[in-house]
C-alpha cells in the first residue's frame, strides 16, 4: 500500500511539473502567430512552419566541426588551386559582358557551400575569398538586369561553346542566387536585393520561348522558385509571384501520376520538390502531395536500398535496381538540401529523418576520410572502388568509382554544400517566437526568442552514435518561449527531462515535443532516444535485408587495400591531391544467418571508445560495431563488369561454415555491403543456383 501511495504521489507531482513546464507532443508549431525576428513567408504564401536562421547563428561542435574543418583543409577549401573552372583569369563570372573561357555551374556550385562554411567556421580568409566572388558576380550586372555568364544554348542543349543565335541559359544563375542569399543573410548588403529585383524584372519581360530553355533549368526550375519567394518575403513585390507562376509552367511536369518526368538522379533529387514549392503560392494540397508521391515513386522503382537514396547511377534504368547501382555525390547533397527545405515548409519530421539517413549513411563514404578526394558514384553495395570502366553494369562510362581530387566535375564543386547546409539547418525558428532543434548534433545557437531576448543554447551529444542529447539554456534573463524537439521516426520510447525531472509525457515517433515555459539561466533539458537494432527487409529487391541501429545503417566491415596515384606531371600541387583506389583485403560476399522469428536478436552491439580525433567515419574509428553470424556465398563474386554480381534472392544457400562477422556504420564503410542476402537451408535456397548456373 505504501509503494502504491508513493507511486500515486510521484505521478501527481510529474503531472503538475509537466503542466507547469507546458510540455506536450505536437505535429508542428502554432501557425496563428508570426515570428517577429526572422523572415517567414509573407501572405499570400503558405505560412512558414519553420524559419531559417542566419548561418553564423550556429556554432558546430564535436564530430560535425571536425568534418567541416577537414572540408576546409581538403578539396572544398582548396578548390581554387585545383579546379580550372575557378580560375580567375578570363572567367565569365568576373567579366561584365558575361563572356569568358570558363563560367557555368561550377563556380556557384562550390561557392554556396564555401561561403556558408566560411561563416560557420568564422574564418576571415575564407570570408574574404567568398566576398571576392560575390562582388565579381554582382559586378556582372548589365543594363538589361541580366547578370552572370552569357551562356547560349544551341541545338544540342550544350553550354559550350557559346553559340550565336542560341537561347540564354539561366541555370547557373539559379545556383548563384543561393550564394547571394547566403551572403545577404550574413551582411544585409542591399546590392543583393537590388540585383535580384532587376534580374527577376528582366526575366519577367522575356517571351516564353526565352524564359526557361533546354538545360538543367527545366527539371530544376523549382530552384528559382525558392529564390523568388525568398526575395518576395523581403520586398513584397507582387510581380515576383507572377514570375513564379511563369517559372512553374515552364518546369517539367512533376505532378505526373505514378511516373516522373525525368530519371536523371540529380534532377530527381532537387526537382521532385517543385510542386511543394508551388503549393506555397497556390495552397493546393494536391501539389504538396505530388512531392511526397515523387519521393515514393523513385524509391519504389529504384530505391529499395538503405541509405536514404536510390540506385540511379547517373540515370535510372529499368531492370537496374540492385543495391550495386549507385548515385552521384551531387544527388546526395541535393537530396539533403531538398529535405532541409521541405522540413521548413511542411514541418513534417519525415524530411528531417531522410536528411539524416543520407547524411549519416550515404554521404560520408563518398569522400576520403581526409576529404581530399571524392568519387562520382557510390552504391550501398560496392566491394571495389577502382578506376575501371564499369559500364554497362552502371550507366556511366569511364572512371566513376575512384576517389578523385579533380576529375568528377559537377560533384567536385557541388558537394561543398553538404555539411555546411546540414549545420545551418540544425536549428530553425518557429512562428510563435520559439526555436526548434530539427537536426541533432553538438552545437551552440544564439537566437532571438519570446519578447526579443537573445537566448544562447548549448547542445551536447554524440548523436547519431548515442541517443542522449542535452541542452543548456542561457537566456541571460527570464523569458517565455517554446522549444521544439524532433522525435525521429525510428524512435519509440523517447523520454524528456527538465532540470533532472522526467516529464510525464509519451513522445511519439514522427512528432515534436514542445516545451513552452519561462526559461531561466542554467535550465537544462535532456532527450533520450533509445537506440535498438532493427532489421529492414527489402522485399522488392531480392528480399535482402539491412541492419539499423537508431539513425545508423550498418555495413560489413571489409579490409581496405589502397592504391595511390597522382597526375602524370607530378608537380608539387599534384602530390598534395592524390587519386585513391580501394580494393578488398578480406572477403565481402556474406549472407547473414538470422533468427527467422526475431531477427533483431541475432546481433550483438559493441560500444567502443570515442575516437580521439573526433572523426567517427572510418573503419578504425567507429564507436559502435555490431557482431552477427554469417556465411560466405561462393557464387556471389565480381561479375564481368567488375561489380559485385547482382544479388541472389534470399534465402540463399551456402555450404560454407558459419562465421562471426563485424558490421560498422555505413557512413564509415567506403567499401561496403549494406544490403545483405540471408542464408536459408530449405529448397528455396537452391533456386538462384538453378536460374543462374
Amino acid at each position: 500500500m505504501k509503494k502504491l501511495l508513493i507511486g500515486w504521489i510521484t505521478t501527481i507531482v510529474m503531472n503538475i511539473t509537466s503542466l507547469y513546464a507546458g510540455v506536450d507532443v505536437v505535429t508542428g508549431p502554432d501557425l496563428s502567430e508570426t515570428n517577429h525576428f526572422y523572415v517567414g513567408n509573407r501572405p499570400p504564401l503558405e505560412p512558414s512552419r519553420f524559419l531559417p536562421l542566419p548561418t553564423s547563428a550556429v556554432v558546430p561542435h564535436g564530430w560535425l566541426l571536425t568534418v567541416m574543418k577537414r572540408q576546409r583543409d581538403g578539396i572544398s577549401g582548396h578548390l581554387e588551386e585545383i579546379s580550372s573552372w575557378l580560375r580567375k583569369t578570363n572567367n565569365a563570372w568576373l567579366n561584365r559582358d558575361g563572356h569568358g573561357e570558363k563560367g557555368w555551374e561550377e563556380l556557384p556550385y562550390w561557392l554556396r557551400g564555401y561561403i556558408d562554411l566560411a561563416y560557420l567556421l568564422k574564418d576571415p580568409k575564407m570570408i574574404e575569398k567568398s566576398i571576392f566572388w560575390i562582388d565579381g558576380a554582382i559586378n556582372t550586372r548589365r543594363p538589361t538586369g541580366d547578370f552572370g555568364p552569357d551562356i547560349q544554348i544551341g541545338a544540342h542543349a550544350q553550354p559550350y561553346p557559346m553559340q550565336p543565335g542560341g537561347i540564354r541559359d539561366f541555370w547557373p544563375n539559379m545556383v548563384m542566387l543561393f550564394c547571394l542569399e547566403n551572403y545577404y543573410d550574413q551582411t544585409k548588403d542591399s546590392r543583393v536585393l537590388d540585383l535580384m529585383t532587376k534580374y527577376f524584372t528582366y526575366q519577367l519581360s522575356l517571351p516564353d520561348a526565352q524564359l526557361i530553355p533546354r538545360s538543367f533549368a527545366v527539371p530544376r526550375a523549382g530552384d528559382e522558385l525558392v529564390s523568388i519567394y525568398w526575395l518576395y518575403n523581403r520586398t513584397g513585390n507582387p510581380d515576383l509571384l507572377k514570375l513564379a507562376e511563369r517559372i512553374h509552367h515552364h518546369s517539367l511536369d512533376w505532378e505526373k501520376k505514378n511516373d516522373l518526368p525525368v530519371w536523371h538522379n540529380v534532377d530527381i533529387a532537387e526537382g521532385f520538390r517543385e510542386p511543394a514549392l508551388h503549393f506555397l503560392q497556390t495552397h493546393q494540397q494536391t501539389e504538396l502531395q505530388s512531392t511526397y508521391d515523387n519521393f515514393k515513386e523513385v524509391r519504389k522503382r529504384f530505391g529499395q536500398v538503405p541509405g536514404g537514396m536510390y540506385g540511379g547511377d547517373e540515370g535510372c534504368r529499368v531492370g537496374y535496381s540492385d543495391p550495386r547501382q549507385a548515385v552521384e555525390t551531387c544527388g546526395m547533397v541535393e537530396q539533403m538540401f531538398s529535405d532541409e527545405l521541405l522540413t521548413q515548409f511542411t514541418g513534417d519530421t519525415f524530411w528531417a529523418d531522410n536528411c539524416e539517413d543520407v547524411a549519416f549513411n550515404s554521404y560520408p563514404a563518398a569522400l576520403t576520410a581526409d576529404m581530399r578526394a571524392l568519387r562520382y558514384l557510390t552504391a550501398p553495395n560496392m566491394p571495389v572502388s577502382d578506376a575501371l570502366n564499369h559500364s554497362p553494369g552502371i550507366e556511366n562510362k569511364g572512371d566513376q568509382m575512384r576517389f578523385c581530387p579533380e576529375s568528377h566535375r559537377c560533384c567536385l564543386h557541388n558537394h561543398a554544400m553538404g555539411w555546411p547546409y546540414y549545420a545551418k539547418h540544425l536549428w530553425l525558428a518557429s512562428p510563435d517566437n520559439g526555436i526548434c532543434a530539427s537536426l541533432y548534433s553538438a552545437s551552440e545557437i544564439t537566437a532571438k526568442v519570446g519578447d526579443g531576448t537573445d537566448v544562447h543554447i548549448e547542445e551536447k551529444t554524440l548523436y547519431p552514435f548515442d541517443g542522449k542529447i542535452q541542452w543548456e539554456i542561457h537566456p541571460g534573463q527570464e523569458v517565455v518561449f517554446p522549444l521544439y524537439l524532433r522525435i525521429p521516426g525510428w524512435c519509440n520510447g523517447a523520454t524528456v527531462s527538465i532540470n533532472g525531472s522526467k516529464q510525464n509525457i509519451a513522445p511519439e515517433a514522427g512528432k515534436y515535443v514542445r516545451i513552452n515555459r519561462t526559461w531561466k539561466e542554467g535550465d537544462n533539458v535532456e532527450l533520450s532516444l533509445p537506440m535498438k537494432v532493427a532489421v529492414k527487409r527489402w522485399a522488392e529487391n531480392h528480399d535482402s535485408v539491412s541492419v539499423n541501429y537508431g539513425a545508423l545503417t550498418f555495413s560489413l566491415k571489409i579490409g581496405e587495400a589502397a592504391k595511390i596515384t597522382y597526375w602524370k606531371n607530378k608537380n608539387a600541387l599534384d602530390q598534395k591531391w592524390p587519386f585513391t583506389e580501394l580494393y578488398p583485403s578480406t572477403p565481402w560476399n556474406y549472407g547473414l544467418v538470422l533468427d527467422d522469428a526475431h531477427p533483431e536478436k541475432s546481433f550483438t552491439v559493441k560500444k567502443l571508445t570515442w575516437p580521439k580525433d573526433d572523426y567517427p567515419f572510418t573503419p578504425e574509428s567507429v564507436p559502435i560495431q555490431i557482431a552477427v553470424k554469417a556465411k560466405q556465398i561462393p557464387e556471389w563474386t565480381l561479375d564481368q563488369y567488375g561489380l559485385c554480381a547482382v544479388q541472389q534472392p534470399s534465402p540463399a544457400r551456402s555450404e560454407k561454415p558459419t562465421e562471426n562477422v563485424m558490421l560498422i556504420p555505413m557512413g564509415a564503410a567506403r567499401l561496403r555491403i549494406s544490403a545483405f542476402p540471408t542464408i536459408g537451408t530449405g529448397p528455396d535456397a537452391h533456386q538462384w543456383r538453378k536460374q543462374n548456373p
